[in-house]
């Protein structure tokens, strides 16, 4: 199957009702192509199947992405989450009347880029050379737009995304800080996102710092903040075991592949400095702690750019001001 082996469960094709009654004579479905951690590449039909999915569909095809493994599918067209919304699209829904408008946002986080210059330079965007990488970040802009229903439209915009929105690296990173701002990230099922989309850059026993003021809790609701607390971000396989034998994760998949993406599974060091969860609750979920007013010592946010930064020590660190911005890979890997 399209998981390699690793769940046999069916998926169910569910999307909102509205969608196939007929009383529609166009529906337009608008967003974002950008790298993935669940799907590979965001937008088309997912936009369908999660965005106006039944909860089964969005557990299942959530648990299906994570198993076959986030480093495997993030910045890739045709994941085995893909299939399936593929699959969804041409048996169970070709009749309705629905088109895509799809974009791509170019950042300074994406396109080429990245050995570090003598002086600790920030990262190379593919701008022109006195432009700053890290002002460029701050203000993406629309460079794709793509209008139809035929998925080489798709598959066009996911080429542009992937020239525009990965930041391909000649080697691997001994140590990546990661900034959450304040506002958006008050959470680890949304500040996570630093793991997700740096994890493809990370050397086998680097270490990922995420620096997250504004950290209050671990779940955006109460339920999966409770079963985060409960299991931690253990590892692909005890969380597969998990799965079988404990009836709340089971039935809840969507944090079950929360947990995975969580986790490092032991090849590189994740430390949190969180504004407002101890020491205590950070070690319970499996990842290491760092105060944060000593890390925003070290690391000022205000100093660093996007990129290589060598520190006054000699240490040099390659830093993320928005881990939502891009995905940061190897190069021999796409």
């Amino acid at each position: 199957g399209v998981s390699g082996g690793r769940v046999d469960f069916p998926i169910p094709i569910e999307v909102n009702k509205r969608l196939i009654s007929g009383q529609y004579d166009l529906i337009v479905s608008i967003g974002q192509v950008v790298p993935h951690e669940v799907v590979g590449m965001a937008n088309y039909s997912k936009n369908i199947f999660v965005g106006c999915g039944g909860k089964e569909i969005i557990d299942k095809s959530h648990f299906l992405g994570a198993v076959y493994g986030l480093e495997r599918l993030m910045g890739r067209d045709h994941s085995p989450v893909r299939k399936v919304f593929d699959y969804g699209e041409e048996q169970f829904l070709s009749d309705i009347p629905l088109q895509y408008i799809l974009t791509v946002v170019a950042t300074g986080q994406g396109a080429p880029a990245s050995t570090p210059a003598a002086a600790g330079a920030g990262v190379d965007a593919g701008v022109d050379a006195d432009v700053d990488a890290a002002a460029v970040a701050t203000a993406p802009r629309i460079c794709g737009l793509y209008a139809g229903r035929e998925r080489q439209l798709f598959e066009a915009a996911v080429r542009l995304s992937q020239a525009r929105n990965l930041c391909l690296l000649d080697a691997p990173l001994k140590k990546v800080v990661v900034y959450l701002d304040p506002e958006e990230f008050k959470s680890t099922w949304l500040g996570n996102k630093a793991i997700y989309r740096t994890r493809m850059a990370i050397a086998d026993g680097g270490e990922l710092l995420i620096i997250a003021p504004g950290l209050k809790h671990f779940g955006e609701d109460d339920l999966i903040d409770a079963l985060i607390r409960k299991y931690g971000y253990a590892g692909t396989d005890k969380v597969l075991e998990w799965v079988e034998t404990e009836d709340d994760l089971r039935n809840c998949l969507s944090a079950a592949a929360h947990l995975i993406h969580g986790s490092s599974e032991g090849r590189f060091k994740i430390t949190y400095a969180p504004g407002h969860v101890s020491a205590a609750e950070i070690e319970q979920v499996h990842f290491n702690y760092a105060p944060l007013d000593d890390m925003l010592r070290r690391y000022d946010p205000q100093q660093l750019r996007d990129g290589f930064n060598t520190m006054p020590d000699g240490e040099q660190i390659f830093y993320v001001s928005n881990p939502a911005l891009g995905l940061w890979a190897l190069r021999d890997n796409f």
